[in-house]
């Protein structure tokens, strides 16, 4: 038996010679592909690790062939003739698709073997390579991309006994691997930490990070080689969700630390901030960060309560096992995963949940770009089976990129797909079918406007999905939507929801060809809640009802499917991991349970939900302090601008008077007041009318947020003491002013006489944005 990358101890306890008193015995060697040396263009998938048993490599090279990946077995290999298996799958197979996408070869000690791996089977099974002839020595294997279309590998068997053939069914299968690899029964413990987060993304961070300010020794397990999970470079869903506001204004400001301030989403990868989140956990002097370790294994205290004693984890790129000791532990696996494990309670739609989004952007190039047929994508035309990509909203776009804003073209979250399929179970096949989707889109681009689309190629799309809705572990409340638009009191609300009750459904327009299993999705806003201060969910959504020492924060708390809606966005869900860190606290300060800190130490947790985020004691029994070095948390910046904290006479949209037809808008922040209005219909006016009460000169301000659609020559009068003065606005563009206003100049006006602003879309060629008027005395 052997593997790369064996740690010493298990290389010394491992036999691969023939054993002089067992002849008859084979050798063999069991290869898993995340150990190799060099991945080259290969990449690490570990997000279906409970469905498939194992991490995998996959070949994402977006029609163009990647690098190969390549590893050499150091232990001695015994000379003579093996069979070679490699677990794959044809990843089209499920749909019986035309062709393979996933093909490529094997290379053993630099001979490529003639078998193509990854074009049979309709699931992950075991491929007969046939035989080869291996001289006595390391062993060196290469992974050969032949397409650039997510071909997979999980792991490599050879063997001797040429008859034999590796275990296909689950439990089986891990039991041979782990003998395989030579594992020892009982994983190796860590020290006792006070706090162990499973789960790496917003929720899992704040956790940490709010457990280690408090003193406590915290462990931060997360699967993937970086933080931030859906906001993170790996998935780019940009963070959303207002801090610093509410009940508990402080609440926020840790989150604020490490949060993305991405331009786009999807947007580029250096705008999601992956070193900068990782910098401030490993800054943490009390907190321990693990990344590349997958937590897939429990073990409960022999206690009569339901309580974790330890969680086992798997080094994705090793193969070997850790189990994690703590006193306490917080899910934010987003799945759900350690409360499943634990046997927690969950409800989980298994049919109309929200679905995974696998976004995606192409780039226009200098010269046109080759692309591949792919038969075995969806079958699609563009308009009718789905939205054509638009060009990247410029809005705070970087300056120091290659590609301009419109030269990238991006499939945005609404690329979503699994709504009727098992949210644990399916989810390789949700990811595939998202796959299928968008390579079958471009295919249909490039074929419906050759000309226009002949330069463009892929930049980027993310093999890692987004995922909304799965497992929704139970506490001792289930907050409901019918809760949050109430405004249903709880002595124990604390963290401020501000997304409205976003719920996703299929696309009606683009079900035709594919009714059965939609892929673009539609976002349904419901409302009622409170987008200014939010609404505050009760600390007792983040503990289990049934596992005495089991946290949970992110998208997996305990709230209904409607209002799981708003609950879900990453600074919201980073902002619950916060507050479990204080109760965290108060749990081993106390020696109590997450229960009991809300029977018993409540008033102590709103007082340190009162503190700010960068509050930190040294040991358990200290004082809380401001360290001098703590970080600058950037300007709070509203929704909404309160009309009582602008100078001067202000004039809001809601005060104008309106002639045809105008929308309200939210979405373009910050506004004046309660949201602002926008519209192109011909013959639409607003008058924002006024007086001053002393005879002089005063300056004339309008506020706009900018957008693509707004018109770059909006029509602006100013009606004073001197007559009519009409200007021409670009509303595509930034006002140049603090908090978005824009100066039309100086103007008399006398006193008692009305005066006014007027806006009209005559001649505007685009929408006219109507927010407020601002005068002010000129100085």
């Amino acid at each position: 038996m052997m593997r790369s990358h064996l740690p010493t101890l298990l290389a010394a306890a491992m036999t691969l010679a023939v054993s002089p008193a067992v002849t008859h015995a084979a050798n063999s060697a069991f290869i898993e592909a995340e150990s190799f040396d060099i991945y080259g263009g290969w990449v690490l998938d570990t997000q279906f690790i409970e469905i498939i048993g194992s991490p995998y490599l996959m070949a994402h090279g977006l029609g163009t062939p990647v690098k190969d990946a390549t590893t050499t077995v150091q232990k001695s290999v015994p000379a003579g003739k093996y069979r070679v298996w490699v677990r794959t799958k044809n990843w089209v197979g499920h749909w019986d698709a035309k062709g393979a996408p996933g093909k490529f070869q094997l290379s053993l000690n630099g001979k490529t073997l003639d078998k193509d791996f990854g074009t049979t089977g309709k699931d992950w099974q075991w491929d007969d390579g046939g035989t080869v002839d291996l001289a006595a020595g390391p062993l060196k294997v290469g992974l050969q991309d032949k397409t650039g279309f997510n071909g997979r590998v999980d792991a490599i068997y050879l063997t001797t006994d040429l008859d034999a053939k590796p275990p296909v069914e689950a439990k089986a299968l891990a039991s041979f691997r782990h003998k395989e690899l030579g594992l020892p029964d009982t994983p190796p413990e860590t020290k006792e930490y006070d706090l162990v987060v499973v789960g790496g993304g917003y929720a899992g961070t704040a956790a940490a990070l709010s457990g280690a300010r408090q003193g406590l020794k915290v462990a931060l397990i997360q699967n993937r080689p970086v933080l931030g999970g859906n906001g993170s470079s790996e998935v780019q869903v940009w963070a959303q969700g207002g801090t610093r506001r509410g009940l508990y204004p402080h609440l926020g400001e840790i989150v604020e630390e490490f949060t993305d301030r991405a331009s786009n989403s999807p947007g580029l990868p250096e705008e999601y901030g992956d070193e900068l989140k990782e910098g401030v956990a490993r800054k943490e002097k009390n907190l321990d960060l693990f990344l590349n370790n997958h937590v897939w294994k429990v073990e409960m205290d022999k206690s009569r309560v339901p309580k974790i004693r330890g969680a086992v984890a798997l080094n994705t790129k090793t193969g070997e096992e850790k189990k994690f000791v703590g006193k306490f532990f917080v899910d934010c696996t987003g799945h759900g995963y350690l409360g499943a494990l634990a046997k927690a309670s969950f409800t989980m739609l298994e049919k109309g949940h929200m679905g995974m989004s696998n976004m995606w952007v192409v780039a226009k190039q200098d010269a046109a770009q080759s692309w591949p047929e792919t038969p075995w994508a969806l079958e699609l035309t563009p308009e009718e089976d789905f939205p054509t990509p638009r060009p990247l909203k410029s809005k705070n776009f970087p300056q120091n990129t290659t590609f301009m804003p419109s030269d990238l073209l991006h499939g945005e979250w609404f690329w979503e797909s699994g709504f009727d399929k098992h949210p644990i179970e399916d989810l390789e096949l949700v990811r595939d079918w998202n796959f299928r989707a968008v390579f079958g889109a471009f295919s249909a681009m490039r074929k419906s406007n050759p000309e226009k689309y002949a330069n463009y190629g892929f930049q980027w799309l993310a093999f890692i999905g987004g995922t909304r809705e799965s497992r929704l572990l139970q506490g001792d409340i289930v907050l409901t939507q019918e809760d949050i638009v109430s405004k249903k009191e709880f002595p124990d609300g604390c963290v401020p929801t501000t997304w409205d009750l976003d719920l996703h459904y299929p696309k009606e327009q683009y079900m035709k060809k594919y009714g059965d299993n939609p892929f673009i999705s539609r976002a349904a806003f419901g409302k009622g809640v409170d987008r200014r201060n939010g609404y505050p969910v009760p600390y007792r959504c983040f503990y289990s009802k049934d596992v005495e020492n089991l946290f949970m924060a992110g998208r997996n708390i305990s709230v209904d499917h409607n209002a799981l809606g708003s609950t879900r966005v990453m600074r919201t869900c980073g902002m619950m991991g916060e507050v479990v860190g204080k109760a965290a606290y108060l749990c081993v300060r106390h020696q109590t349970s997450p229960r009991g800190v809300y029977e018993q130490y409540l008033d102590n947790l709103k007082d340190l939900m009162r503190q700010p985020g960068a509050m930190r004691r040294d040991a358990i029994e200290s004082p809380l302090y401001l360290p001098k070095d703590a970080a600058k948390l950037p300007e709070i910046v509203h929704d909404h601008i309160a009309i009582n904290t602008l100078e001067g006479i202000v004039i809001d949209d809601n005060d104008a008077e309106l002639t045809g037809k105008w929308a309200v808008g939210e979405g373009l922040k910050p506004f004046v007041n309660e949201g602002y209005r926008y519209g192109a219909e011909a013959g639409a006016s607003a008058r924002f009318a006024f007086s001053v009460k002393e005879t002089g000169k005063y300056e004339v301000r309008i506020s706009y947020q900018p957008h693509e659609n707004r018109s770059k020559e909006v029509p602006v009068s100013v009606l004073s003491a001197d007559g009519e003065k009409t200007f021409k606005v670009d509303q595509s563009k930034a006002a140049e002013l603090p908090k978005g206003f824009h100066s039309l100049g100086t103007f008399k006006f006398n006193a008692g006489e009305e005066a006014a602003v007027v806006f009209r879309t005559a001649g505007a060629n685009g929408n006219v944005h109507l927010d407020s008027v601002q005068v002010l005395p000129a100085k």
